[in-house]
This record gives structure tokens, C-alpha cells and sequence, in this order.
């Protein structure tokens, strides 16, 4: 199905005076109005980040008692246990922090939970089993915690104190941890909401810094420049999907300039063995080429082997742990191959599915670790939220996935009752039920899924920002698109829209890709532009040779010093 194409209208008079005072193509001042930029100070500060715009995060709910915890535990040697997620957030957090507190003298361990056998979260038997033998004074999580009760009680009873690092939606009670800092926490509202588990960890290690330095504490030794760890915090932000706007942009740039330089080496083999070269990895690389294997230690295997890479410092060795990566990550497309054949087959013989307002399937040899994938795949393709669980021993355990306007957390949140367990984001989240509670747990997410939405919501748009005719696509004008970047959530890559072009020329690459050179059909004369539909649809075979509509993207090929345009095809209409 097509999706409805929403062009976008900025005000022209902003457009010109952004054109104007930037001195920049008009192009690229519609973008930046459609990004909600009106004035010229705005367009300054979007163009160029720099970390001292940063907000200070010392007002954060519980940052003052986890600070003054974390200083006693460093300066008095307790041992420190840091405890985080399996996914890229997680590992990325976990790292950030142990980095900072081993520069800072404390030699700080990671326990990273393995994602089949233990589940997300902190659990008492980890507690019992993990930091109780080793004599552990302190624990900190990363990108988890926010609703482990059980496992905080446990520790409080051993002696052992526990501060949460969180950024999932927060349920009430909080646990009784010594400090929880979440900017989720409904008292917390210091505008910090869509920083990822990373990017707490990371203000969390800002405000370490500060108070060691008031106390005097750096010198005797090295104060850490912070800057260098960004690069863990845009492959973390990134990763998790957050709104690529405010303090995430401002981390994420500077991260992919650290990330670019190369200085973390298992990074740099990561970025080789993704087929990037440094220099020009972009955010759009991260969540498709290095996430991705970062992600598939966790779900296919360990997360370990994820921290590993990204802790080493001997290149020959990162190497050799990319290919385990790049194998993983190969048996991961593999498994969410089969399941989404699987899923279409079934769709196909049950169409009734598709009548519902949400997927929810349950199947027992389905591999957790990917179901959440799948989900978003299918969400996107059938424009509804999608459930996915794999069943076993009486529990059926799985991930969401949304789309925009239906607010998943709240629809599971309305489902609790039937739950053993849940949390996530509106988009996102993971949950588990009791196998005999499946059909209700399906009528019940329906009903609520109705009722927090509206029938607008089911139809797939495609935003477009301006029409733009293919002379005016050359290389400057991509260089300087690419400089709105990075580009994520909130901040969506250009989509423009073409009218009346010509194919030129056209043929199927690898099994399902669709290259193609186009010209303007009233510009029988100028310079046709390469483009490339990814996975195009069987149904647009044979080929036309005219399109009435184009929406696309825009990227540079570059090679051997040459900038060739390509455009992006994200939907086209030959009527």
C-alpha cells in the first residue's frame, strides 16, 4: 500500500529569512522551518552544537545523594558493581561509567545479564549470587532498575547500597534505592526526558566530576575530559532511538566526531568491519550498520562480547571479535527471516489479522532475542502496533513495537492486570504473561488499543518537506543537507518530492533493489540523476518508464575523491 504523502507548508517568510541571514539555498531553510527553526539564532545553535550549550543536569531528581554515594565509594575503595541492560544503550552505559570511575581510581566491575537465561533488569538472585560473594559496597545500574524492587530490598538486606540510572518510563512505588536518577520521575522536571540510558550515565559522570573537583580530588590525578566518551553515548543514543533533538543532538554530534577520529579501537575495527570508512560514519550508520552488530551479541548471544569489543585496545583482537559480531548479526537477520516468513504466511491464510487495530502472535520456537525487530517491521508494514511473544513452561514472553500516535506503554499499562511484567516506551517496550492468559491479554490490548487512538493513526504517511527538481540536486546541495545532520527520531532525513521523470535507464541489483538513472521529463537535455529503491515491490515489475511522483532522499556516493548525487526512493506513483 502506498503511503499518503504529507507535504509540508512552513511559513514563507521564515524560509526567507532564514535563507537570507544563513545564506544558505532555500532548500535547506524549508528544511530547517520544518524542523520548527524560525529564527536565526535557532538555525545558529541547530547548525553547530557544542557541549557547552548543554543543559546542567545537577538538578536532576536524585543526583545530589547518588553523587555523594558514588565520592564516598571511590575515595573510601568500596568495591562498585555496575549493572546494566544487553542491548546497545546498556552495554554503552555500563562502559561510559566504569571508563569514568577507573579514571577516577575505582576499579569499578560490569555485570551484564544474559537475555534468555536471566531477563532484563536487576534480580535478587543476582544480588545473592553476584555481589554479595564479591563483597560489593555499591551498586549502580545503567539503562535498567527503575521498577526492580525485589532486587533493591535484597541488596538493602546484605548491606549493600543501590543507585538507579534509568530512563524507561518510571512505575510507581520507586524502589527503595539509596537515589534514583530517572527523568522520567514525575518530580523530575529538569527537560531531561528523552536522554537514553547512556545519556543519563554520561550527565551522571558530568556531575561526578564537578563535585570531585570541588573537593579537590583531581590533584592528585588526571582529570578525565569527558568529551572522549561521547562516542559511546551517540552509539548508544542512537541505537535506542531517541529524539535526535536538544542535549541527544548535541551529544551525538560531538560523539561522531570522537567516534570518526578512531581513537577507541574496537569502534574503529567495528566501523571497518560494517563496511564504513572513519571520517564519514553519519547517525544513519550507526542504526544501520554498527547498532546493529553491537545488538546482536545481546540477542543472539552475550552482551559481553559487545562490551569486550568496545573495552579493547589491541586492534588485532577487536578484530577477531567483529567476525564473531558480524556472524551473530548474520544469524540474527536469518532468524527474523524465517519468523517474518512464518508471520506472512500466516497473515495470508488468516487475513482477518490484518482487520484487528494490532498483531498479537504467540508461537513457541520463535528466538526472543529478535522478536523486537520483527515487531517494528511489522508495525511498519502494517501501519499497527505488533506483539510478538515466544512461549514456554506456561509463560509467553515478548516485545512491542508501535507507531506514531498510539502510545504503547499506556495500552500495556491498561493490560496490567493481566501482565507478570512490562515496561518500555510509547513505542517500545518488552512484556510477559502466563500462556493462559494470552486470549484475554489479545481482547484486552485491542480494546485499548481503540481507545487510545484515532482511525488517522492506522494510515502510513510519509512526510515530505518540498518538491525539488532534480537540477537543482547536485553535490553542494547534499553536502549541505548532510550538515542538518544527525538525523533520528524528530529529526527525519529530507524527503523530497519529484514530478514527471523519465527512466533512463534501470535494473535489479542484488535480488529486490531497483537501480535506476531519472530525468525531469521537461528537461529532456539535463543531467539524469542515479538512484536506488531498496527492496522495491515485486508489484512495480516490469519496470515503468515514466513515474508521475518520486519521494525520495538524497546521499552522496563517494569514491576515489569523486561526489556522485544518488537519490533514495522511498515510494513512487506512475499514476
Amino acid at each position: 500500500m502506498k503511503p499518503l504523502l504529507q507535504m509540508r507548508h512552513p511559513e514563507p517568510a521564515v524560509v526567507e529569512d532564514l535563507a537570507k541571514h544563513l545564506d544558505c539555498q532555500p532548500v535547506i531553510a524549508t528544511v530547517l522551518a520544518n524542523r520548527g527553526i524560525r529564527t536565526h539564532d535557532e538555525a545558529q545553535r541547530f547548525l553547530f552544537p557544542k557541549l557547552g550549550d548543554l543543559r546542567p543536569p545537577f538538578a536532576m531528581a536524585g543526583m545530589t545523594p547518588a553523587v555523594k554515594r558514588i565520592v564516598s565509594a571511590i575515595t573510601n575503595k568500596e568495591k562498585i558493581l555496575i549493572f546494566g541492560d544487553y542491548d546497545a544503550d546498556g552495554v554503552t552505559a555500563a562502559l561510559l561509567l566504569q571508563s569514568f570511575l577507573r579514571d577516577a581510581g575505582n576499579p569499578a566491575e560490569v555485570y551484564l545479564p544474559h537475555r534468555i537465561k536471566e531477563g532484563y533488569g536487576l534480580k535478587s538472585d543476582q544480588v545473592l549470587k553476584v555481589a554479595v560473594p564479591a563483597g560489593i559496597g555499591l551498586i549502580v545500574t545503567v539503562d535498567c532498575g527503575a521498577s526492580n524492587h525485589e532486587a533493591v530490598d535484597a541488596a538493602s538486606d546484605h548491606g549493600i547500597d543501590v543507585v538507579v540510572t534509568d530512563h524507561h518510563r518510571q512505575p510507581m512505588p520507586l524502589p527503595r534505592s539509596l537515589a534514583l536518577i530517572n527523568p522520567q520521575r514525575s518530580d523530575c522536571d529538569t527537560g531531561f526526558e528523552s536522554l537514553a540510558g547512556v545519556g543519563v550515565a554520561f550527565q551522571l559522570a558530568v556531575c561526578l566530576r564537578s563535585h570531585l573537583r570541588n573537593i579537590g580530588f583531581w590533584r592528585s590525578r588526571p582529570e578525565p575530559d569527558l568529551r572522549r566518551l561521547c562516542d559511546l553515548v551517540a552509539l548508544g543514543t542512537v541505537a535506542d532511538i531517541c529524539p535526535m533533538t536538544g542535549d541527544n543532538r548535541i551529544l551525538t554530534r560531538a560523539g561522531l566526531t570522537v567516534l570518526n577520529q578512531g581513537i577507541r579501537p574496537g569502534l574503529a575495527a567495528l566501523t571497518a568491519a560494517s563496511g564504513l570508512r572513519l571520517g564519514q560514519v553519519t547517525a544513519t550508520d550507526i542504526a544501520f550498520r554498527l547498532a546493529p552488530r553491537i545488538n546482536a551479541a545481546g540477542r543472539i548471544g552475550h552482551a559481553g562480547l559487545a562490551f569486550e569489543l568496545l573495552s579493547e585496545t589491541d586492534p588485532v583482537k577487536a578484530d577477531t571479535i567483529c567476525r564473531r559480531l558480524n556472524q551473530m548479526n548474520s544469524q540474527r537477520q536469518d532468524l527474523e527471516t524465517e519468523i517474518l516468513e512464518q508471520i506472512q504466511r500466516q497473515i495470508e491464510q488468516r487475513p482477518e489479522l490484518l482487520s484487528a487495530p494490532a498483531l498479537v502472535l504467540a508461537q513457541d520456537d520463535w528466538h526472543p532475542g529478535v522478536l523486537g525487530i520483527v515487531a517494528a517491521r511489522l508495525a511498519r508494514a502494517h501501519s499497527r502496533p505488533a506483539v510478538l511473544m515466544t512461549t514456554a513452561d506456561g509463560m509467553a514472553k515478548g516485545s512491542a513495537r508501535s507507531i506514531p500516535g498510539v502510545n504503547l506503554h499506556a495500552c500495556l499499562q491498561a493490560c496490567e492486570s493481566l501482565l507478570e511484567g512490562f515496561g518500555g516506551h510509547a513505542q517500545a517496550a518488552g512484556l510477559s504473561l502466563c500462556t493462559d492468559r494470552l486470549d484475554d491479554f489479545s481482547r484486552r490490548f485491542m480494546e485499548t488499543v481503540v481507545e487510545h487512538s484515532h482511525p488517522e493513526d492506522f494510515i502510513s504517511r510519509l512526510q515530505v518537506d518540498c518538491q525539488l527538481d532534480l537540477a537543482l540536486v547536485t553535490a553542494d546541495l547534499i553536502e549541505a543537507i548532510e550538515g542538518l545532520g544527525p538525523f533520528g527520531t524528530d529529526n527525519p532525513e529530507p524527503v523530497f518530492l519529484a514530478t514527471d521523470l523519465t527512466v533512463v535507464t534501470s535494473k535489479i541489483v542484488g535480488s529486490r533493489h531497483l537501480k535506476m538513472t531519472l530525468r525531469q521529463k521537461d528537461q529532456p537535455a539535463g543531467r539524469p540523476v542515479e538512484s536506488i529503491q531498496f527492496n522495491a515491490d515485486s508489484t512495480d515489475t516490469p519496470i515503468p518508464r515514466f513515474f508521475k511522483q518520486v519521494a525520495f532522499r538524497l546521499g552522496l556516493n563517494r569514491w576515489n575523491g569523486n561526489r556522485t548525487p544518488q537519490m533514495i526512493v522511498e515510494a513512487v506513483w506512475t499514476s
